[in-house]
């Protein structure tokens, strides 16, 4: 995801602010399945239906399926 451009401005005393557009580029869609989640094993945000869980360290945590590689390769524009 892109982030926005952050502008600053000097205020009188100096101090430099970033501004940036309000709102999050991860807010749930309408329904709950079009919420993203992060890969517990690549840190990527993916779509809930692009996830599954497996068993890391004795616990379920939610990864990419069928794996984060194959995922990357899928959303990779064909050349």
């Amino acid at each position: 995801m892109a982030k926005a451009e952050a502008k600053t401005a000097v205020l009188a005393n100096g101090l430099r602010y970033k501004t940036k557009a309000s709102g999050s580029p991860f807010a749930a869609a309408a329904s709950f399945g079009g919420a993203t989640m992060s890969c517990f094993m690549c840190g990527k945000h993916r779509a809930r239906s692009l996830m599954g869980t497996r068993k890391v360290a004795g616990k379920s945590q939610t990864v990419c399926a069928p794996s984060c590689k194959a995922l990357d390769e899928a959303s990779r524009p064909a050349t």
